[in-house]
């Protein structure tokens, strides 16, 4: 089938709503910090949230709905849209952790292969009225979070992100259909940002001039900003978009122990939305940093940094981790969803 045009004026159909199965959140961490040994990460490692449950949505009735503020609103099956030029993009996949708990790091990270088709290919089909500022992506899962009522899982995308490129409507991941858990059949991903705006078990994609208006865009995911900030005149609360600048440690890992004066590789990954420059690590617990090798970024994926150390005094350690990005910013110690990764060690 080829994508099937629409009237402006003529309402989107909402909608079968799939099984939910669980129909509650599911949570499954499968990877800590030290076990993201592989540049990129494995699907089955893949950590999978979801704060409504998992829709179980049969393919062969999938549709996307590209609507709102374009010229020709559009609907795609799921033939239609692999029958699109397929981009491949490798990126940082990140949980930003919970929006109950916005200032708690979780370091829930991976780094995949993404295949799909540009967004911005599906709205050059559309045509983009000159009045859209966002683009508006629903999910096929609804329920209650947090004892809030949801129909969809809706997120918001500014528009100017695709500037940067590489936004995909992706059904792969690593070269294969994705999970069910994950997103199957279809998934929004926006590279740099944090890995809720990558909505999934993705059904529409809606232009519109100002922000969405759902729970997951008003009452949950936005940050508080500085008071003399609003005082300045900006909003009162910033959307949690763009990936902060963070280090994790890989190895050694925690709670293990070096021997004196052996030669220990301190390394891990390190990723933002604008780039990392440098990576400074401290062995005595972020009372000092010196600055590690690294390697340069190559588009979306995370990059390896690596220190070498001489441990001289035996007892317990502590090891940090500091990233700074392009720009200037820097990870703050504790209290944000991009605090300093730590970790304790012993030297025999």
């Amino acid at each position: 089938m080829s994508h099937t045009p629409v009237t402006p004026e003529q309402p989107t159909p909402e909608p079968l709503r799939p099984v939910m199965e669980p129909a509650s959140g599911v949570r499954h961490i499968k990877l800590q910090p030290h076990e993201l040994i592989s540049p990129v990460t494995a699907t089955e490692d893949l950590f999978v949230l979801a704060h409504l449950g998992i829709p179980r949505v049969d393919p062969a009735q999938w549709r996307l709905h590209v609507d709102g503020l374009v010229s020709r609103p559009l609907i795609y099956d799921l033939d239609r849209l692999k029958a699109l030029p397929k981009k491949i993009v490798e990126a940082v996949h990140q949980c930003c952790g919970s929006p109950l708990e916005p200032t708690v790091a979780t370091r829930r990270v991976v780094n995949v292969r993404w295949g799909g088709v540009d967004l911005a290919t599906l709205l050059d089909e559309a045509g983009v009225d000159p009045r859209a500022n966002f683009v508006w992506s629903s999910g096929l899962d609804g329920g209650t979070f947090a004892g809030e009522p949801c129909d969809w899982f809706t997120k918001d995308l500014p528009l100017k992100r695709l500037a940067a490129g590489d936004v995909l409507v992706a059904y792969e991941v690593n070269g294969a259909p994705l999970p069910i858990e994950n997103g199957f059949p279809v998934r929004l991903v926006v590279p740099g940002f944090f890995g809720t705006n990558s909505v999934k078990w993705l059904w529409r994609l809606r232009l519109g001039e100002g922000r969405s208006t759902s729970l997951f865009t008003t009452k949950f995911y936005n940050d508080p900003v500085n008071p003399a900030d609003v005082a300045a005149g900006l909003p009162a609360q910033r959307p949690v978009w763009a990936q902060a600048p963070e280090a994790i440690i890989v190895s050694p890992a925690p709670e293990t122990s070096v021997s004196i004066d052996e030669t220990v590789e301190i390394w891990g990954w390190t990723w933002s939305f604008r780039g990392i420059v440098a990576v400074e690590i401290s062995v005595d617990g972020g009372a000092s940093f010196a600055r590690a090798g690294l390697e340069e970024r190559r588009g979306w994926a995370w990059q390896r940094y690596a220190f070498t150390w001489r441990p001289q005094t035996p007892g317990k350690v502590t090891l940090c981790a500091r990233a700074i990005e392009a720009g200037g910013a820097t990870q703050p110690f504790d209290g944000a969803r991009n605090a300093v990764h730590a970790v304790h060690l012993t030297v025999r």
